[in-house]
């Protein structure tokens, strides 16, 4: 099919790749004119120096993905190309909106008769090489005019219209839930592996344990890359994570369904207090300790002094 590609960051741009690949046309714009000129020499892309650009070299009924970041960015490029598309089209957005935000411009957008399919988009940086989980919410008859690509990108059984509109984003918002979950699981072993002085090869164990083991996954995999690229210890790396917005969201709809989600919860709090220089929670928690039970306390040194 031909469509249109709006967005060519990480994510965007290997998708491109991907589906000129699988024999399919595709017309790209990013606001940044350099990648714009980069991504549309791919074979199979033309470049596209603007929204109406794009618009005017895709025929009727048109289909224009966007891959930018969730919130305002998204909502300003879909509001952009709905002044400039015609009844009939249909926009896909694949970045990680809130369902609710995708709930709300499908009806507004069905109001002016364009069609909006939401693509709940897994895969990273790897997906140019192993395909995209692809999790579709929309109208029946607007994800079919899409199939073809949705079949291109993913997998073999990687692709699936899970419901109507917002059930894409709802869907990835929990699988992005879980994902927390996961990676403080196996960030919580690890450390304790780690601190165990045993002299643990935690590359090795990564690997031993994707063979047979229950706990096995592509996290494991990926685990393993990472301590042969940055070293046991890790020494490059600070403990700095950020949370994109679906654990939040995913926490806050448990909340809305009376769902106990306490992994879920606590990875996501986690999280925050990987930002904190300083606890001061932690501060209290050894004031308190050390007046009650008179335990010891390790006290700040002044700046260019070490910790007594």
């Amino acid at each position: 099919m031909r469509l249109g590609m709006v967005g060519l960051g990480k994510m965007g741009g290997n998708m491109v790749q991907r589906l000129a690949r699988g024999g399919h046309q595709i017309v790209v714009h990013d606001r940044d004119a350099e990648v714009t000129a980069r991504i549309g020499a791919f074979d199979g892309a033309q470049p596209a120096a603007s929204l109406d650009e794009i618009v005017a070299k895709l025929d009727a009924p048109r289909v224009i993905w966007v891959m930018v970041p969730a919130g305002g960015a998204t909502e300003q490029v879909l509001q952009d190309l709905a002044a400039r598309v015609q009844p009939g089209d249909v926009l896909i957005d694949g970045g990680n909106s809130n369902f609710k935000d995708t709930q709300r411009r499908a009806a507004d957008l069905a109001g002016r008769g364009i069609r909006l399919v939401d693509a709940g988009t897994s895969g990273g940086v790897w997906g140019l090489e192993n395909g995209y989980c692809l999790m579709v919410g929309g109208d029946v008859d607007a994800v079919a005019v899409c199939e073809s690509a949705f079949v291109t990108l993913a997998p073999q059984d990687g692709y699936a219209h899970v419901g109507p509109s917002g059930a894409g984003h709802f869907t990835k918002m929990v699988h992005n839930g879980i994902e927390y979950g996961m990676l403080q699981a196996y960030a919580e072993g690890f450390e304790i592996l780690h601190k165990s002085g045993m002299g643990l090869d935690l590359r090795r164990i990564a690997d031993l344990w994707n063979h047979g083991s229950v706990v096995r996954s592509w996290l494991l995999e990926l685990l393993e890359r990472a301590y042969a690229a940055e070293g046991q210890e890790l020494e490059r790396i600070r403990g700095w994570v950020a949370d994109s917005g679906e654990g939040r969201w995913t926490v806050e709809t448990a909340l809305d369904l009376d769902v106990p989600a306490p992994v879920i919860t606590l990875s996501l709090l986690a999280r925050f207090r990987s930002r904190q220089e300083e606890s001061y929670g932690a501060q209290v928690i050894a004031a308190l300790r050390n007046q009650f039970g008179g335990h010891a306390i390790k006290e700040s040194a002044p700046e260019g002094e070490a910790p007594r």
